[in-house]
Order: structure tokens, then C-alpha cells, then sequence
């Protein structure tokens, strides 16, 4: 039986410490929609959390998060992102492991409700794909593998800084 926990509608900015403490080893799904969350470092006391759900709060781009390899899904809809590139190479390098990602009505996600053209849309999707390889869904997306043979064309596969830079420097020599 999986662990869950709401904290829906709190107000809270912050984990209750005594959650951590309390439930922490064993939780494996929290909501925490409708809150004021800024800070994703508490997900170290969380290691078994495979799902997340943080609607309508107070995430941003440069938001800290900490390690969670075992996080599977992810829901930010409704936050303050607008700095797609940002947000997503920390995402990627804190949660590797995400099968199921919503960035819904955030302005790094452009979309027709926002504002966003066709064109955009697309390149969001393949931008976020590219980096995500075992992603099967993308906000309230399926992601096909047409989508993801693009996504791998357009921007290849995103690996870490490190390696980007040796592998060039091999390919200079």
C-alpha cells in the first residue's frame, strides 16, 4: 500500500518539520497544491517519493531541488517558470528518473492558453523530451515516439556539462 499525505490548501511555505521526521523514510506521494512552495530541497527528506504534486504555488526557474532519483511524476502546473532551459537542467539532473512531468500554464510552457504559438508548443515539447529519456508523458501529452526520434534530432541527447565539454575537445583533436 503506498504511503500519501495531503498538505493541500495549507498556506505552508515549508515542509512541517515533524512530517520529515515523522513520515519521511516512508511517504512515496505528497500533494501540496495551493500552497506558497519555493524550495524543493526538503525532497532529501523524502526518499521513497515517487510522486509530487505542486500546483499552483510558488516554484520558479531557479529553483533549488534536491536529489530525488526515485521521483516518477512531477506536476509544477500553474507556478512562476518562465525560464524553461534553467528549470530544466536542474530538473533533470535532481529528478532523472521522471516518467510523467506537467508544466501546464507556466510561462516556460507556451501552449494556445497562454498565448503560445503551435510552433513554440512543439519546440517546448522537444526541448523538455530531449532531456527527459525515459519521460512517457508530457503535461496532458503522450509522448510518441515520433515526437521523441524529433526531439532527439533537434536537440540530441542532453547529457551533463562535463561530458558536453570532453566530448568536444575529443572531437577538436
Amino acid at each position: 500500500m503506498k504511503m500519501r499525505k495531503s498538505l493541500a490548501f495549507q498556506d505552508l511555505d515549508s515542509i512541517p518539520e515533524e512530517l520529515a521526521t515523522r513520515e519521511g523514510e516512508s511517504l512515496q506521494e505528497i500533494d501540496l497544491t495551493h500552497n506558497k512552495i519555493s524550495d524543493l530541497r526538503f525532497l532529501l527528506d523524502f526518499p521513497q517519493l515517487t510522486c509530487l504534486v505542486l500546483d499552483h504555488n510558488s516554484i520558479e526557474s531557479h529553483v533549488k531541488i534536491a536529489a530525488a532519483p526515485n521521483l516518477q511524476t512531477l506536476w509544477v502546473n500553474h507556478n512562476k517558470i518562465k525560464n524553461l532551459g534553467l528549470f530544466i537542467s536542474t530538473l533533470c539532473k535532481s529528478c532523472p528518473n521522471l516518467k510523467y512531468l506537467s508544466m501546464m500554464n507556466n510561462e516556460a510552457a507556451p501552449s494556445y492558453f497562454n498565448g503560445g504559438t503551435y510552433q513554440q508548443y512543439a519546440d517546448y515539447r522537444h526541448f523538455v523530451i530531449a532531456h527527459f529519456p525515459k519521460l512517457e508523458m508530457l503535461d496532458d501529452k503522450k509522448i510518441e515516439d515520433s515526437e521523441r526520434s524529433e526531439a532527439k534530432r533537434i536537440y540530441g541527447r542532453k547529457t551533463s556539462t562535463s561530458k558536453q565539454k570532453s566530448s568536444r575537445k575529443k572531437s577538436e583533436t
